[in-house]
């Protein structure tokens, strides 16, 4: 059974319970996901792993395994494989960037989540003209690797796909939200709602380190 209520009606003291769970239990996957990800990066650079797989041939691998997770929806497992490939950040940037930055990436992510939680508008809108606009991001971004090569273009494309992000932080979270109002008789709505602010967190983190990081 479906229940919907608008944005702008008062939903009963049960269903507002069931929205508070829903949000809490979102964001309980999240910290999760990221807990796990950023264990698995700090032990996969700390044994040593991460030098095997960027050098040995398997780190092409891994990304393309990642990509199979996300389609076969395994979060967790996504979350590992993820720490496995990120940890080459701690062999490229210093300790106490990495830490500033990701309690920056934090704030920031916080701030426009809370604003896309409290808008009241409608921002269906919004989905055709961000994924446009991030798969312009990443054609763009390939066009630099393999034929530009210019650091100001890089710079660029980090910029534009942080500020992308945000607006995309700020979509993912007034759409979870309006997920909370919808109960399907206790599916995986908010594993799927973890996912998609987690891929915004991360990718908000990574532009951050790229734009700010201080490289040893």
């Amino acid at each position: 059974e479906i229940h919907m209520f608008r944005e702008n009606s008062t939903l009963p003291a049960s269903m507002q319970r069931e929205q508070n769970n829903f949000i809490a239990k979102t964001f309980l996957w999240m910290f999760a996901g990221l807990i796990v990800t950023a264990a698995c990066a700090w032990l996969t650079y700390s044994s040593g792993l991460y030098f095997r797989f960027y050098f040995g041939n398997s780190f092409t691998f891994l990304l393309i395994a990642e990509i199979a997770v996300v389609l076969l929806f395994s979060f967790f497992a996504y979350a590992v494989l993820n720490g496995v490939t990120m940890s080459v950040i701690f062999a490229v940037y210093q300790l106490s960037s990495i830490v500033v930055l990701f309690l920056a990436a934090a704030a920031l992510f916080g701030g426009f989540a809370l604003y896309g939680y409290s808008y009241k508008g409608d921002l269906s809108k919004w989905g055709p003209l961000l994924m446009i606009c991030l798969i312009v991001a990443i054609v763009m971004s390939l066009i630099n690797v393999f034929l530009i090569r210019a650091e100001f273009f890089e710079i660029f494309i980090d910029c534009a796909v942080l500020f992308l992000f945000f607006g995309i932080t700020i979509y993912d979270m007034n759409k979870i939200k309006k997920l909370s109002l919808v109960t399907d008789g206790g599916g995986k709505l908010h594993i799927y709602g973890a996912m998609e602010l987690y891929l915004d967190f991360i990718n908000i983190f990574l532009r951050l380190l790229a734009l700010f990081g201080k490289k040893k």
